[in-house]
Parts: structure tokens; C-alpha cells; sequence
């Protein structure tokens, strides 16, 4: 099958993705206590730029098994060593470097999504506190040339407070925004314009759900 028929990159083997992602749909229950909030906003089909906060390695493993379709995510090039690299191939994720011009995953998920594919971005790129602060162009671009809508989602509890010990199945909540289409301005402007319509949506949906998480911890206080 080509990428076309499986929202997928080349070399991906669509029954080990799927695999993967029912195992993951389930694997993080026993270790949080997970809240999903909105999860009917992912669109069923279609081509989506998912864009996320990123405070937590698990955060990307976590929505892989959540989001209800096949999901195509840009990771770290450091990750495709060994087993575990030839693994994310095969599942479908796409290496890019950070911090560095590497058009190839870009292309890669351009086609993904022209396919009617869903490809997922952490646009703060390192781990972060999750501010959605330095929010990045990829996403932007991704959103731009290949007419997907952008659904923001935010993730809550992954990360361990510093200085703070073990945790025993830890609050995390996850809420789902509304997709929305990125400004159709042309040239630098307009991809500069997108870029901080996508830091945007995400730093408000960060507030909302520390809002959503504040409320929960007064009510249990």
C-alpha cells in the first residue's frame, strides 16, 4: 500500500501501527489517572496538523494511543537508534532534526497529509514547562501548503514536579481543542501571521485546562 491509501510515510506497516496504537490507547491507564476532555473534536478523516505542548517524554506515546486515528509525529532524530529506531519507522513516525534546516520529514509529512493523513507537531520542540512559548513555523507551514485544519490539544500531569519524588498514578488531564484553519496571507507575513495563530490557540488552551485543573483541586481540597 502507498501513503495514499494509508495516511502513512513510505515504510510504514499499517497492522504495526495499529497495533501500537491500541496497545497505547490503554497502556498509560494503570500508571494515571487519565481525564480526556473534547476528544470528539478530532476530526474522524481529513488532513490534520495536530499541535501539542510537550512537558513529558510520555506526552507524545500518550496521545498516540488517545487520539482515535492513525497519527504521524515528527520526533527527535536521536530517537531512531537501534531496535526502538527501526520501530518508529515501521509505526510510521518521521525523524527531524532540531535546531537545523531538514526539509526531507517536512516533505514527508506534507505528503501524510495531502493523503488525508494526521500528523502531530510539538511546536515548543525540546521539553519544556509547556508554555507554547517559542511556538515554531513547521507546524504552520504543514497547515498552510497542504490546506489541513490545526486541532491544538494540551496535556496536564505527565511531568513531575522538580524536586518532588515518586508519584502514584498521577492526576493527567488532556483537553482537546476546536480545529481551526491558519490565515490564507501570502509570503513570509503570512506564515509568520499562522505561526502565531497556532502559539496562540495553544497557550489559551493551556490556560483553560490549568484553569479546568485548578478548579478539580479545589473541589477535592
Amino acid at each position: 500500500m502507498n501513503g495514499r491509501e494509508t495516511g502513512l510515510p513510505a515504510g510504514a506497516w499499517p497492522v504495526l501501527h495499529d497495533l501500537a496504537r491500541w496497545v497505547g490507547s490503554w497502556l498509560f491507564r494503570p500508571m494515571y489517572r487519565l481525564y480526556l476532555y473534547n476528544i470528539g473534536n478530532v476530526p474522524a478523516d481529513g488532513p490534520v496538523v495536530l499541535v501539542a505542548n510537550h512537558s513529558a517524554f510520555v506526552d507524545g506515546p500518550l496521545l498516540y494511543g488517545l487520539v482515535g486515528r492513525r497519527v504521524v509525529f515528527l520526533v527527535k532524530h536521536e530517537m531512531f537508534r537501534g531496535v526502538v529506531g527501526r520501530c518508529l519507522v515501521r509505526i510510521g513516525q518521521l525523524a527531524i532534526r532540531r535546531g537545523e534546516p531538514d526539509r526531507a520529514p517536512l516533505l514527508a509529512a506534507q505528503a501524510v497529509l495531502r493523503a488525508g493523513g494526521m500528523v502531530a507537531v510539538f511546536p515548543e520542540g525540546t521539553r519544556g514547562v509547556g508554555d507554547a512559548a517559542s511556538a515554531r513555523g513547521g507546524a504552520a507551514w504543514l497547515a498552510r501548503s497542504t490546506g489541513a485544519v490545526v486541532l491544538p490539544v494540551v496535556c496536564r500531569g505527565t511531568r513531575r514536579p522538580d524536586g518532588s519524588g515518586r508519584r502514584f498514578r498521577p492526576r493527567v488531564d488532556v483537553l482537546v481543542g476546536e480545529p481551526f484553519q491558519v490565515t490564507a496571507e501570502r509570503g513570509r507575513a503570512g506564515l509568520t501571521a499562522a505561526t502565531e495563530q497556532v502559539r496562540v490557540a495553544l497557550a489559551d488552551l493551556i490556560t483553560e485546562l490549568d484553569e479546568l485543573r485548578d478548579g478539580h483541586a479545589a473541589r477535592e481540597a
